[in-house]
């Protein structure tokens, strides 16, 4: 049988955005998040993270200072009970300071390669998972792969917001954050 997921980003997503984040002391999670999560999880959805890290490849931390942030974040999670089944992310940069993450890849959003990675690794039914974020590169799987998804907060340009909530976005919706569309995503089940 084929699993249901919840492709998440993480920063502006589950966390107050703050520049190129790597460190416990300013992580926050934004409000409604743990309970958003809990409405998901307890629908039978995996959730996954997947974020892009291009701090990494500019130098500005090391893959070792978001590991320890991400194990912390992780950690945190479970004692909500909160289970994210895997962390994916992308550290490379085209233009990348650091010479080892210097490369076009297919793994840096809008590219599908994380997603695409978590759909094989847990045999993932796409049409039955959504991607939340709050920029549309987020939502990239929704017209690359039929997935649906939402578009969250506004920290995206106002005429993607906007084109969004006019529905020129095929299979992308609009919610304030993380809750609100977890609450859709569940009240779209039950119809």
């Amino acid at each position: 049988m084929k699993n249901k997921a919840i492709f998440l980003d993480r920063d502006g997503t589950i966390n107050v955005e703050k520049h190129y984040l790597y460190k416990k002391d300013e992580f926050e999670f934004l409000p409604g998040v743990i309970d958003g999560l809990a409405l998901l999880q307890n629908a039978g959805f995996l959730l996954f993270i997947i974020t892009n890290q291009s701090g990494i490849g500019r130098g500005y931390y090391s893959e070792e200072d978001f590991n320890i942030l991400n194990n912390w974040m992780i950690k945190i999670l479970r004692m909500e009970g909160i289970y994210i089944s895997k962390v994916y992310y992308c550290p490379h940069l085209p233009d990348a300071p650091v010479k080892k993450y210097r490369m076009v890849c297919s793994c840096r959003k809008p590219a599908v390669g994380m997603y695409k990675q978590a759909i094989e690794e847990f045999n993932v039914d796409i049409s039955g998972s959504w991607a939340i974020g709050d920029k549309i590169r987020d939502c990239s799987i929704c017209r690359e792969m039929g997935c649906k998804g939402f578009l969250i907060a506004n920290n995206e340009k106002p005429d993607i917001i906007k084109a969004v909530k006019n529905n020129e976005y095929r299979n992308i919706n609009y919610a304030m954050d993380l809750f609100h569309s977890s609450r859709k995503i569940i009240a779209n089940m039950e119809e």
